[in-house]
């Protein structure tokens, strides 16, 4: 079931009208627990008992870990959480990336070996959902956080359908402590909760899908080079299918959260305006960043060990993240290359920590940063570094005699839609959507309102799956 389809529709008005129910406060959080699972089994039931898994292994280790004396013994329950949920994920999304690079690298030393094909099917959300539950034991190992007081409103955590399956990746500090009290959504709570609903489906439905989406498969998925319009408008495409994709994504969850009366943390914050790679990755997939640093980049050694030491848990983490988005080499370069840009921009200010550059020369630096963060995406989009290289090529003029592969439409569509969001975001930068709805007319809003969600009407049937399910 996705946020985009009809039937998840119907699905959010059943629990809407369930949690409006004079009924207990655990009754419920049970609702919403039986929801969560209908919600993630409309995929593939079988793989609920992963869920199930994932759950059950982190409530006992951490219930074990908090009551162990010795810290050999804490350190063990800790480690039995990272390895079950590691094992899991490693063996269901890199099972067979890590058997056929395996096979390559016996038969660069001189022993044939065929690898098996393995038939795996990559369960929806498992990289989002065990980063979430090993988070709740680490936690605790860590001394961050106390355990849940009780398995259901742990369980819920888990399974909590607005963000299961692609985020945002919530820690248990941020979630579990609003199942301990009753929780209703207020009027305005509503509201504003189906506003962002509407938004974020206007993102994913009717930009991402019906406008970028088909212009950058055009590009990507083509079997000729493109030339320079072609490579450039296909990779600005892909930046904001990317974007309106998983921040529409994102957007919907909060929302349909914030219906039900729980808050959840923001998880992109007008990334196109970033100056600088650091600020960039403070407003892209905010909770991914968080939890690598938090979970990666210090534990390596973060910035208490010397320049070096701090330059390779920057480059270390980065690879990871880039890893954690696909079984891939392709997305290895892509979170390499961010890792690059990083420490690129770490040494620069340091070495001009003194300048005090004016907003001309900051508009530019974010230019610059958009630009650079681009040609990162050929490699995130590519599913071959020979495409990849096919496009970057064409990017910097490599094929001049290419075939124009893009319409006058879908030109002036990607021209459009990129202008108008690094004009949003820019504007927005320092701002944030609920200063922005407080002082918009409510006349002007509801017309908006009511323009989205009749481009989604309109549009729907010409959707797919979001883009970050397969990862």
């Amino acid at each position: 079931m996705v946020f985009n389809s009809l039937s998840f529709v119907a699905f959010f008005a059943i629990v809407l009208a369930l949690h409006a129910l004079p009924i207990t406060w655990t009754a419920r959080k049970r609702n919403l627990l039986v929801a969560s699972y209908l919600f993630y089994a409309a995929w593939n039931p079988p793989f609920v008992i992963l869920l199930w898994i994932s759950t059950v292994v982190d409530w006992y280790a951490a219930q074990k870990l908090v009551r162990a004396e010795r810290q050999a013994a804490r350190r063990a329950w800790m480690l039995l959480s990272v390895i079950a949920n590691l094992g899991m994920l490693g063996y269901f999304k890199y099972g067979g990336f890590l058997l056929d690079n395996f096979a390559a690298l016996m038969n660069v030393a001189g022993v044939a070996y065929q690898a098996p094909k393995l038939d795996i099917v990559l369960p929806v959300g498992i990289s989002f959902y065990t980063f979430a539950t090993m988070s709740y034991t680490l936690d605790i190992y860590l001394k961050r956080a106390k355990p849940a007081d009780n398995f259901l409103d742990y369980a819920l955590f888990v399974t909590f359908f607005p963000h299961l399956v692609a985020g945002p990746i919530m820690r248990p500090t941020e979630l579990v402590p609003q199942f301990a009290t009753e929780r209703r959504a207020s009027a305005d709570q509503l509201r504003f909760g189906l506003a962002l609903m509407t938004l974020g489906l206007f993102q994913k439905v009717v930009l991402a899908d019906s406008f970028l989406g088909k212009t950058a498969e055009s590009v990507f998925d083509g079997k000729t080079a493109p030339g320079a319009i072609d490579a450039w408008f296909g990779t600005l495409a892909f930046s904001g299918q990317i974007f309106c994709d998983f921040a529409g994504y994102s957007t919907t969850a909060i929302g349909a959260a914030m219906c039900l009366g729980f808050a959840m943390p923001d998880n992109f914050r007008f990334p196109y305006a970033a100056i600088g790679f650091s600020d960039f990755w403070r407003r892209w997939h905010i909770t991914l960043s968080s939890w690598l640093r938090d979970y990666v980049y210090i534990p390596l050694g973060g910035n208490r060990h010397g320049e070096l030491r701090t330059y390779l848990s920057l480059m270390g983490t980065m690879l990871i993240g880039g890893l954690w988005h696909g079984a891939n080499w392709t997305f290895v370069v892509w979170g390499g290359l961010h890792g690059v840009y990083l420490a690129v921009e770490r040494m620069l200010r340091s070495r001009f920590a003194h300048c005090r550059p004016g907003p001309l020369a900051l508009f530019g630096f974010a230019m610059l940063t958009w630009t650079l963060v681009n040609i990162t995406w050929v490699f995130f989009r590519a599913s071959t570094f020979g495409k990849a290289w096919d496009v970057l090529g064409g990017m910097f003029g490599a094929h001049p005699d290419a075939k124009l592969l893009l319409g006058t439409f879908d030109l002036l569509s990607v021209g459009v839609i990129t202008a108008g969001i690094l004009f949003a975001h820019w504007q927005l930068r320092e701002r944030t959507l609920e200063a922005l709805v407080a002082r918009t007319p409510p006349l002007l809003l509801a017309t908006v309102w009511g323009l989205m969600a009749f481009a989604i009407v309109i549009s729907q049937g010409t959707g797919s799956a979001f883009i970050y399910f397969q990862f």
